[in-house]
């Protein structure tokens, strides 16, 4: 016996089921009962990129007609299905009628997703508001310094540098820069230098020649991004100021508490050998930062020597033991195997231990092999798993 519905008790659930059948008919159908429904919208939506025509049809007119009296909370909610059901074959016909539900203004609907917790739906609509020059630069600026998403901190920092420009705020790129400039600075380009986004930052940093505020670059030269670091030296020397000097000066006291870390690897991005020598004296700076920074400068340099560097694996910092072993994996057969040995035992901390592993495994052969198999029962989890996965891979 079959159980059957009775068609008086029919509800959301019973024209949901319906919607997502197997037969093109029952869907159809299905789909001259959902107005009652609202909550089934998305159902509609999918429909609209339904393999059958006539149900894809149906459902296409269902939703031209619905859309544009949703609100803007509605349509928000909705956003996220429109969009997602857009990536399928026959999908874009419900992008196409969110774009034109929201383009023309920047209203109640367009903001509703520009505050969206959906990324998607978030880039969409700045899109749509950046296209049509809808919002302001400040506003474009603030979203590129907060926003979580990085298409969009990049879609709005390139929009509000464009915004610059068409105000007039160009400057001359020698520090005396017209007033639109100056307002631009404040607008503008000051909240993107504080984004935490290198990319924005970066785009903070390259407009300041725009705005008439090259000198200014001089504080990003020892910023943590590499990116960053070298829009500043370029910003400095379209400025006609060269960078290089600036570094060496920060660099020539190695007790200096106050060093920016990224100051070394910079003198290392735009000096020659010779700067190694400031370098050095670094590697005992009080700061860990100022350590590692200083490692990989010398790294760059191609001046790290085994003897200098071997012995940062020792030290309290995981971040200079992680650097001193990145710098000396080219040279790790030169490393005494008993010595790295010594320093994987379970007594030692952590970071020393995966630093000397590291190049016990670049050693190849028994030195790998005899790192492994002590590795084998150790407590750390990682470490275990990764001497299991060398053991296992040389039976085989």
């Amino acid at each position: 016996m079959s159980l059957r519905w009775d068609e008086s008790e029919a509800g959301a659930s019973r024209v949901a089921l319906d919607l997502c059948s197997y037969d093109g008919r029952v869907r159809q159908a299905a789909l001259r009962r959902v107005s009652g429904y609202p909550e089934l919208l998305p159902l509609v939506v999918i429909r609209c990129a339904d393999w059958a025509a006539p149900v894809r049809e149906a459902a296409r007119r269902l939703l031209r007609d619905v859309l544009p009296r949703l609100d803007a909370a509605e349509l928000a909610a909705l956003a996220p299905v429109l969009l997602r059901v857009g990536r399928r074959d026959r999908g874009v016909f419900g992008v196409e009628l969110l774009r034109d539900g929201v383009s023309g203004a920047a209203g109640e609907r367009l903001v509703a997703l520009l505050g969206h917790a959906d990324p998607v739906v978030r880039r969409f609509a700045y899109r749509i508001a950046v296209d049509e020059r809808v919002l302001p630069t400040g506003q474009l600026a603030r979203t590129a310094a907060l926003d979580s998403d990085v298409v969009v901190q990049n879609l709005c920092a390139d929009a509000a540098l464009a915004g610059i420009g068409e105000r007039g705020g160009t400057g001359t790129g020698t520090g005396t820069g017209a007033g639109a400039g100056t307002g631009a600075y404040f607008d503008v380009v000051s909240v993107l230098l504080g984004a935490r986004n290198p990319r924005v930052r970066s785009a903070g940093v390259t407009a300041l020649r725009r705005v008439g505020r090259a000198e200014a670059a001089r504080a990003f030269l020892a910023d943590r991004s590499a990116l960053v670091r070298a829009c500043a030296r370029y910003v400095l020397r379209q400025g006609g100021i060269d960078p290089l000097p600036v570094y060496q000066e920060w660099c020539a006291d190695p007790g200096d508490a106050a060093l920016p870390p990224g100051a070394a690897v910079g003198l290392a991005e735009c000096g020659s050998r010779t700067d190694a020598g400031l370098l050095l004296p670094l590697l005992a700076h009080p700061v860990p930062a100022v350590r590692a920074r200083a490692v990989a400068g010398l790294r760059l340099l191609d001046v790290a020597g085994t003897e200098r560097l071997r012995v940062l694996l020792d030290d309290p910092a995981p971040a200079v033991a992680r650097e001193a072993s990145v710098a000396l994996l080219p040279c790790a057969r030169q490393l005494p195997t008993e010595w790295l040995m010594s320093r994987i035992g379970a007594e030692l901390p952590r970071h020393t231990r995966v630093a000397a592993f590291r190049l016990l495994c670049a050693q190849g052969g028994t030195a790998q092999l005899g790192a492994a198999a002590a590795l084998l029962g150790d407590l750390d989890a990682k470490l275990r798993r990764r001497a299991e996965q060398i053991t296992q891979g040389r039976r085989r």
